[in-house]
């Protein structure tokens, strides 16, 4: 939430914090990847697909933070792949939520 209100701002942001937001969303997806692997979750309640929903949608929100850093020079664009690359991440997380309260 920081870095897009900065980003609206016009902040010029560091890519050192691009890069930690990157690695700790990899990360997060690489567990999600390995916490799949396991028992079947939330079956009983019809959430047991939102778990792959979230990955896939994570992988999604993953490659649009990548291709951030190659519109740079583009802001119009730029900001129409920032606000898509936030709102697949925040759905990844709500179906993530859902998946794994269900456990």
């Amino acid at each position: 939430m920081i870095l897009v209100l900065r980003y609206l701002r016009g902040d010029r942001l560091s890519l050192a914090i691009g890069i930690v937001h990157g690695v700790a969303g990899a990360s997060g997806l690489g567990l999600l990847l390995l916490a799949l692997q396991g028992p079947p979750r939330g079956e009983a309640m019809g959430v047991g697909s939102f778990g792959v929903t979230a990955a896939v949608l994570f992988g999604a929100a993953l490659v649009l933070g990548l291709l951030i850093l190659f519109l740079h020079r583009r802001p119009r664009i730029a900001g129409v792949v920032v606000a898509t690359h936030a709102s697949l991440a925040i759905a990844a997380f709500v179906l993530f939520l859902a998946w794994a309260s269900m456990g």
